[in-house]
């Protein structure tokens, strides 16, 4: 009997250790379910791989987006974060070692390292940011209905109307040059725009291709230009500071496709926040892990609140004064709502095993 009993004691104490392991030991499963009603999935942890084509504020500002939808949602994540430095190849092999891995989703930032993604990832989600078209770039079917495992935010930026502020700023201007690397589909889908923008407002372009960031020097100096215009290319963005240079060398201002350009040294933009699009990535990514949504039906989202960036000292260095009213409308200005940017410190980061 004594040995009867000891056996039903045994097994009823591990029954509840069981139970109170399923409950995560504290009740917090019943807690999660409670408040979030997913029956306590958002208290698992993930493990997320994230793969970054390279090093510059705008990207970097777009995956600490990512990560701070999962804080502010109380997620644990274990994440695996790895920087391409620009090299397409290194961003294959990040991908080919993703694919492998016991990964519950990846997320991409920018077009060349979704498109290595897409390519080798074919089981798990994919969550891009910063990518400008990602159906041209052959990521997507549609906008509308990917149709794959991948989706995500877009960073597709205004060019008109960015173009129309830089009428506003220098009404003289008659031609505006671009400099862009001719291997990056969202940079070419980028200057088509802007071709199409300068011919209805009467600006003639001028362009400049390059294959890496240390070409932009070269390609910028090639212009001859009344303005320049900066897209969202990450090559060119990665060696931002020497088209700054050469706009305060030459009088020539700088208009950017992005805030954190402008926070460097360009003049001014009307543009998209990256920090605010990757959350936006982020959340999408929340979706598909915990409320179990398929990318194949998650639309392409892009940014709708757009801001205006002025940076005052940057117009100054380069000859060119800001019309008042334009400051009047600005959302944001460098100096008084945010610092500008050392040229010093710029691309420090860009070294580091990320």
């Amino acid at each position: 009997m004594t040995n009867t009993l000891a056996v039903r004691v045994a097994a009823a104490a591990a029954t509840a250790a069981l139970l109170l392991t399923a409950c995560n030991g504290d009740g917090s499963a019943d807690e999660a379910n409670d408040e979030n009603g997913n029956g306590g999935d958002a208290a698992e942890s993930y493990s997320i791989g994230i793969t970054q084509i390279v090093s510059h504020p705008a990207l970097d500002s777009a995956r600490d987006g990512f990560k701070s939808a999962f804080d502010d949602a109380g997620i644990d994540v274990e994440w695996d974060e790895q920087n391409a430095q620009g090299e397409q190849a290194t961003a294959s092999n990040i991908a080919g070692t993703f694919a492998t891995a016991d990964l519950d989703l990846v997320h991409a930032i920018a077009t060349p390292t979704s498109q290595a993604a897409a390519q080798q990832i074919t089981d798990i989600p994919i969550v891009f940011s910063s990518v400008t078209d990602p159906e041209e770039a052959g990521l997507v079917d549609s906008w509308e209905e990917p149709g794959g495992n991948i989706t995500g935010a877009s960073d597709m930026n205004p060019v008109s109307e960015q173009l129309e502020l830089l009428q506003e700023i220098m009404p003289d201007a008659e031609t505006v040059g671009v400099v862009y690397s001719s291997g990056e589909t969202n940079s070419q889908v980028q200057v088509e725009m802007l071709q199409e923008a300068a011919e209805e407002l009467g600006l003639e372009v001028q362009e400049a291709t390059i294959s890496a960031s240390s070409e932009v020097q070269q390609g910028v100096e090639s212009l001859d230009v009344d303005a320049i215009y900066v897209p969202t290319d990450n090559a060119v963005v990665s060696a931002l500071e020497a088209v700054i240079q050469y706009g305060q060398q030459n009088d020539v201002p700088i208009i950017a496709a992005e805030a954190d350009s402008v926070v460097r040294g360009a003049v001014a933009t009307y543009g998209i926040d990256y920090q605010q699009l990757g959350y936006q990535a982020g959340e999408m990514a929340i979706r598909i892990l915990v409320d179990g949504e398929d990318p194949a039906s998650m639309a392409v989202e892009t940014q709708s609140e757009l801001e205006l960036t002025v940076n005052p000292d940057a117009a100054e260095e380069m000859n060119v004064e800001l019309p008042q009213e334009v400051l009047d409308r600005a959302d944001v200005v460098v100096g008084e709502d945010v610092e500008a940017e050392d040229p010093a410190d710029a691309g420090e980061d860009d070294d580091e095993d990320e």
